[in-house]
Order: structure tokens, then C-alpha cells, then sequence
């Protein structure tokens, strides 16, 4: 399969290695020095598009891969507030979009998890829920895609909580304490309190070779196909 990388940092890198070692081709690289001369007839030589940028360049990015009819798996995150525009362009140029906060298989299962749990502590009132996330200082997002993810699955599944916040402590809003330090890949805990226990969950990613690879066997799946996807259709 030939690959188009749409950012070419340190996930990039990581992606080209794992698609390399799968026997794939990386036919485009794309960085902040050569983005702009970037046209449709150069996106058309891969069979898919990964992109991993930032959250100022992916609509644009996204909007390119439609115009050449290249399928592209996004990773970027902190552009979810344009996801119905996005889905509606996908929908009228018959393309195909795979999405997601996090490619980690590990993560993945993590989030069904953290659904399962809270709902069964729904019906537990006495316990207060809360969640920290660790990433590393260049991350530009707050909080992560990961974490909106995770807070969005507790809001469902918890009537007491309404809201999430990283800066308000109320009993009705889940508070996520956003951490930035070192070169950490990312570290999600969720904790539920209470005057008798804690009980907690964490998943915690050593390197970033899981979200790449992920990313990698999503580009896989995508091949050939249209519409607009997730990691629950691979998980």
C-alpha cells in the first residue's frame, strides 16, 4: 500500500517506521517546510492518507485529501468542534475519513472500560469521580483528544456529573487535572473516591509505537472503502 504522511514529526516518524516494517510504501511526506506546495496530483499517488499535524493545519489537510479522493485516517485531535461540516463534505464527495482521539488498540480497550465502570458506579452516589492525564510538553491540545474521550464516556454513564472542566471543582462537573511534563507518550487515570475507597484505572503507554501502529492498521482497513470510521470498527 502506498502511504501519503500528512505531518512529519515525531508520530510521523514513528508511522513510517511501523508501515515500512508492514511492507508498505511511503510515497509523500509532508511538513511544515513543503505543506504549501502540496497539490491533489501528489496526494493522488498514495493509496491513503495518514494524517498526523496540528490542530491548525488538519481541516485543511482533511479538505485536500477529499478534493483528491484519497482516504484519510486523521490522528490529530482539536478539531472536533468542525466534525459536522467535515462529515457533511465527506458525505457529498463520497470519500472516506477514519477518525480518532487515540489509535492505541491499548487505549481502545481502555475506553470501553472506563464505560463499563462507570456505569456500573452510576447508582453509587457516594463516590466522586475524577480523572488525571499525564503528556508530554509539546502536546498543543488541553486536555487531549483522550481525555475529552474519556470524560465524554463518564458524562453518559454518571447522572451526577454534567460538565467537564480543568479548571472548576464542582459536584457536578468532572474535573481533569491536565498535566504536561517531560516526554511523557501519555498516562490516563480515571479515579472514583469516596470516605471508604478509591478505585482507579489507568492506562499508561511507555512509547508511542502502540498509537502508530494502530494508525497504520487503520490505514489498512480503510483502503477502498468510503464513509467515515473509528477504532470500534476495527476493535
Amino acid at each position: 500500500m502506498k502511504i501519503a504522511l500528512l505531518g512529519y514529526g515525531k508520530m510521523g516518524k514513528e508511522i513510517e517506521a511501523i508501515a515500512l516494517k508492514r511492507n508498505h510504501e511511503i510515497v509523500l511526506k509532508v511538513n511544515k517546510e513543503n505543506a504549501a506546495k502540496i497539490n491533489s496530483e501528489d496526494l493522488k499517488l498514495a493509496d491513503v492518507a495518514i494524517e498526523f499535524s496540528t490542530p491548525h493545519t488538519v481541516l485543511a489537510n482533511i479538505q485536500k485529501c477529499f478534493a483528491a479522493s484519497v482516504p484519510v485516517v486523521v490522528g490529530t485531535t482539536g478539531w472536533y468542534d468542525h466534525f459536522g461540516s467535515v462529515e457533511k463534505e465527506c458525505s457529498d464527495k463520497n470519500a472516506a475519513l477514519f477518525h480518532a482521539t487515540n489509535f492505541s488498540v491499548g487505549v481502545n480497550l481502555f475506553f470501553k472500560v472506563n464505560s463499563y465502570l462507570a456505569e456500573l458506579m452510576n447508582k453509587y452516589t457516594g463516590y466522586d469521580v475524577s480523572m488525571e492525564e499525564i503528556h508530554h510538553i509539546h502536546k498543543l491540545d488541553k486536555p487531549s483528544g483522550t481525555a475529552i474521550t474519556l470524560a465524554e464516556q463518564v458524562l453518559k454513564k454518571i447522572d451526577r456529573k454534567k460538565s467537564w472542566s480543568i479548571t472548576e471543582q464542582k459536584p457536578d462537573t468532572l474535573f481533569i487535572k491536565d498535566v504536561r511534563e517531560g516526554e511523557v507518550p501519555g498516562t490516563h487515570i480515571i479515579k472514583y473516591h469516596s470516605d471508604i475507597d478509591d478505585i482507579e484505572i489507568m492506562h499508561k503507554a511507555h512509547n508511542r509505537k502502540g498509537f502508530a501502529t494502530g494508525a497504520v492498521i487503520a490505514a489498512e482497513f480503510l483502503k477502498g472503502k468510503k464513509g467515515i470510521y473509528t477504532m470500534n470498527d476495527i476493535i
